[in-house]
């Protein structure tokens, strides 16, 4: 195969090509390569490879393991820092060229793995929602029915009971039953189809903004960052008001008496969802500079009964994230101290793509 044709293979790989030399300086970098470091080839050839990872020891360590022993090893999923201080996932391979081409050198090859792992982890969670709602309907069902029998009872009770003193046990019976008829309805979240229609989505926000503002202490400063050439929406406005509000009052729940909390909108392209690809997204990030999640709380915000406050139901996550689902979205949570931010994804198309 003439040489030529190795390099447009080269070229048109997915994952990054590196190729350094025997003091390894950086000798070729395919486009791939170029696109993970957001560098042009012209200003990242003949650089060291310690310039190239500078904060990266775990790559380094096993660059050199891989020039020390001549043997070629591949790692999975290891996180490294590029120069612009921004960190992937990776898989890399690293082969020494000595044996093979007559020179020395090394091959890295490296394939950034965060849109796999984000889409599996998505399609975990979506699983998972759904398996947790048909246990939920189930268990409502079961709740339920007896619950109808023993109000009615008790309705029932109340009619023959002589005296207004002994109605007030039987008020108790159909009040409590009540509250858990309401509770289970909550639990299993919304129960009609979404209205679709045009909607713009800082309208949304904005009327958002103005139910939390009322009320709410003045050191809490709403701040907005919307992008407005995103087009409209076809969604449910009532519904994407309510998971939205969930949301933005957690956050101002979270942060007290003072905090920062940042409305945005952004039009992503080409995202997949799940499994589902669409050409065009509408990702809303609700940002809180509260004191964060526990970790061992957020792969479980999104269930219902989940919640860090003791005075908390932890039915508004779970009901945000069935209406935001309804419409072909998805909730994610990212959480640290100090900065949590929830972002909704909702396609603009009405049907996948």
């Amino acid at each position: 195969m003439p040489p030529d044709h190795y390099q447009r293979i080269l070229e048109n790989l997915s994952h990054a090509v590196m190729m350094f030399d025997a003091d390894l300086r950086l000798d070729y970098i395919n486009p791939a390569g170029e696109m993970l470091f957001a560098v042009s080839a012209k200003r990242l050839i003949g650089q060291q490879c310690d310039t190239l990872f500078p904060a990266d020891s775990h790559l380094l360590e096993a660059i050199s393991k891989g020039v020390n022993t001549g043997h070629p090893f591949t790692e999975h999923e290891v996180t490294i820092t590029l120069p612009s201080q921004r960190e992937v996932i990776v898989d890399y391979t690293i082969t020494p060229l000595a044996q093979q081409l007559g020179q020395s050198g090394l091959l890295v090859e490296i394939q950034q793995m965060d849109r796999q792992i984000r889409i599996a982890r998505e399609e975990h969670q979506l699983s998972q929602q759904q398996t947790f709602r048909t246990l939920v309907r189930g268990l409502a069902h079961e709740i339920k029915n007896p619950l109808g029998g023993l109000r009615g009872a008790a309705q029932l009770l109340e009619r023959e009971l002589p005296g207004e003193d002994m109605k007030e046990f039987t008020s108790i019976i159909i009040g409590e039953a009540d509250r858990l008829q309401s509770l289970v309805d909550r639990m299993l979240g919304p129960n009609k189809l979404p209205k679709k229609e045009p909607v713009n989505i800082h309208q949304v926000l904005e009327h958002v903004r103005q139910l939390v503002s009322v009320g709410i202490s003045d050191d809490i400063n709403i701040i907005t960052d919307y992008d407005p050439s995103i087009p409209e929406l076809i969604a449910d406005r009532d519904q994407l008001i309510q998971a939205i509000l969930n949301i933005v009052g957690n956050a101002v729940q979270a942060i007290g008496d003072k905090g920062e909390i940042i409305l945005s909108t952004r039009a992503v392209r080409q995202f997949t969802i799940g499994h589902v690809h669409h050409k065009l997204v509408c990702r809303i990030d609700i940002t809180d500079n509260g004191p964060g999640i526990p970790e061992d709380m957020i792969d479980s915000i999104f269930y219902p009964m989940v919640t860090g406050r003791a005075e908390g139901t932890g039915l508004g996550l779970s009901i945000s994230q069935s209406l935001i689902n309804q419409h072909g979205g998805l909730i994610q949570c990212e959480s640290q101290p100090g900065r949590t931010k929830f972002s909704l994804l909702i396609p603009f198309e009405s049907t996948p793509q």
